[in-house]
């Protein structure tokens, strides 16, 4: 009997940390980060994250330019974002072009266990993970009569134990292969440089809320290229059954 009870004992610490997450990051198993095609086609996603006057700011001409030439996107939004620009949220959603997609309640990274990212702190439980996804999902699907399909968090970063709770919460977690505009920190050229080195069944992330960046130009002058070479672009719902998630 004692030696049973040692034997237990022993084995305790690994029974209580299996659930442990062993990932931490932006490609973490279970996110999805490009698409299978053989076509000449990429995914444009664009976030807007608000929770300050300069994150609640809105790329009108960026938009426009989408509008105008037809390209389809999926945009990733914050609901602090949609608080402070619900007239122009409005409108996103009613234009058949973009698709709107969860980019979290708080704009936290999806942790069980607090982890943070940038001086950002993440969800500290299952429970958080969960609230910061319903909170927006709920916001969302009560303004447009439509429950968003993917999400996105604040920062990107997951634990592998967040992706598995978020897909029991109905949503498919949208990385990226392609880093746009680093938060529209990029330089016009250098954004424009990342969609011309993107290949078929890309995801690329930007910004739709920093019309002081190099985004707006450097997407028009890609854009414009990549359709020249005959690139077209696609809704992640449009490939939904053709993403490729990370093992």
């Amino acid at each position: 009997m004692i030696k049973n009870l040692l034997f237990l004992l022993l084995i305790a610490p690994l029974s209580l940390t299996a659930d442990e997450p062993a990932q931490w990051g932006e490609n973490v198993s279970g996110v999805v980060t490009t698409f299978d095609s053989s076509k000449k086609e990429i995914a444009l996603t664009f976030d807007a994250c608000g929770g300050s006057f300069r994150s609640s700011q809105y790329d009108a001409e960026l938009i426009d330019f989408l509008s105008d030439n037809h390209i389809p996107a999926t945009l990733f939004i914050n609901s602090r974002w949609i608080q402070s620009n619900p007239e122009i949220f409005a409108r996103l959603a009613a234009n058949p072009l973009f698709e709107i997609a969860n980019h979290g309640t708080a704009h936290r990274p999806l942790s069980i266990n607090g982890k943070s990212v940038y001086n950002i702190p993440g969800t500290a439980s299952a429970e958080e993970v969960a609230r910061e996804i319903n909170g927006n999902g709920d916001l969302i699907e009560k303004l447009t009569g439509k429950r968003p399909l993917f999400f996105r968090s604040g920062t990107a970063y997951y634990d592998e134990q967040a992706v598995i709770i978020a897909h029991q919460n109905g949503v498919e977690i949208a990385g990226f292969s392609v880093l746009g505009d680093a938060g529209a920190t990029f330089s016009a050229p250098k954004v424009a440089q990342q969609l011309l080195n993107s290949h078929s069944g890309d995801i690329l992330l930007f910004h739709m809320n920093h019309p002081e960046g190099g985004t707006r130009e450097g997407i028009i002058e890609g854009v414009t290229k990549l359709k020249g070479e005959g690139f077209s672009f696609v809704r992640l719902s449009e490939v939904k059954d053709r993403l490729n998630r990370l093992r």
